[in-house]
């Protein structure tokens, strides 16, 4: 049973705040699915939680708080995406697209709650599908997280977008037509457990050794030979192994001025990711660089996609690496 009361109109601001934010991770992943990126996900939750204040008094207890919560945030991301369209590149590359540390879904409540029987997938955010979401219009893209990533019922969502029961089936067909058209074909053949088995954990090993060692050969024994690389918001898709590798020779990588690595192993999106840091020369200290988010099939990484140094910060990461640092 609940334990907060269900009138939320007497709270004030501090005891509001208690009432909400134990939906804050959820709410988040919920309005990073829509959005595709991390921080702009942080500031819609804000910006829901503040319409959640300055509206309580319509909150009517029909609902639970949490449901009145999605609702709220959902339209929030839709009102953001309204002013704000946007598009994935004619390749298919989303620009705004960022990774999700698994460290953070492991905040997620794992449970069930009330007559909407909201449920939480978590395989759901794995990068691939965050990506091909993208592609979709923004109302079907919700309808589509609400029915099928969240479990709403038609009714329910229908409810929650304040339209019609019609108009929800026909945008959930939409969106499935283009979910499928976006996903990768194989995609249930790379889902990952939340642990690596010891081939990936060997696979990982070696791509930190031939990163440390500027090893570009050794890197490309561990890529299929289709393998894809992007860095968003970077425009530009590199397709194939030796196409990528010397994407990477042509950026520097193994020559004196781009210095050396370290690198760190973590996890996003449900998917192994290696952190790297260079030393450039002269430098007390590898700096933070990209991490790597990669998919692994079959025993090889089939895609990179590489985010800067930016997104160092949403993970439980090292802000440096000191110069005597071995491989982490």
């Amino acid at each position: 049973m609940n334990s907060f009361t269900d009138d939320l109109r007497p709270l004030d601001k501090q005891a509001f705040g208690a009432r909400v934010e134990p939906h804050r991770r959820e709410l988040h992943v919920h309005c990073y699915r829509l959005l595709g990126s991390f921080e702009e996900a942080e500031d819609l939750v804000q910006e829901a939680f503040l319409r959640a204040w300055r509206r309580r008094e319509t909150y009517e207890g029909r609902a639970s708080v949490r449901a009145w919560l999605y609702r709220i945030a959902t339209n929030a991301c839709l009102d953001a995406l309204d002013k704000r369209p946007r598009r994935p590149s004619a390749s298919g590359e989303v620009a705004w697209l960022q990774p999700y540390p698994d460290e953070l879904l492991e905040q997620l409540p794992d449970r069930r709650e009330g007559p909407e029987d909201v449920a939480l997938a978590k395989e759901t955010v794995e990068l691939a599908f965050i990506a091909a979401i993208q592609h979709l219009a923004p109302l079907p893209r919700a309808v589509l997280v609400l029915r099928d990533v969240l479990g709403c019922s038609a009714k329910q969502t229908a409810r929650l977008l304040e339209t019609t029961v019609a108009s929800v089936n026909s945008a959930l067909q939409r969106a499935r037509a283009g979910l499928r058209e976006n996903l990768p074909e194989d995609r249930e053949a790379w889902q990952h457990a939340a642990d690596p088995n010891a081939a990936e954990r060997e696979l990982l090993a070696r791509y930190v050794e031939c990163s440390e060692r500027a090893d570009a050969e050794g890197l490309a024994a561990l890529l299929h030979e289709d393998v894809r690389f992007s860095m968003p918001p970077t425009p530009g898709v590199w397709t194939g192994r030796s196409t990528v590798v010397q994407s990477w020779i042509d950026g520097g990588f193994g020559s004196e001025a781009f210095g050396s690595m370290r690198c760190v192993v973590t996890r996003a999106n449900t998917q192994p990711a290696v952190a790297g840091y260079v030393r450039k020369p002269g430098d007390a200290a590898y700096a933070p660089l990209a991490i790597d988010l990669l998919r692994v099939q079959d025993g090889v990484v089939t895609e990179i996609v590489t985010f800067d140094a930016a997104m160092f910060e949403h993970f439980d990461l090292p802000a440096t690496l000191s110069a005597a640092a071995g491989t982490k």
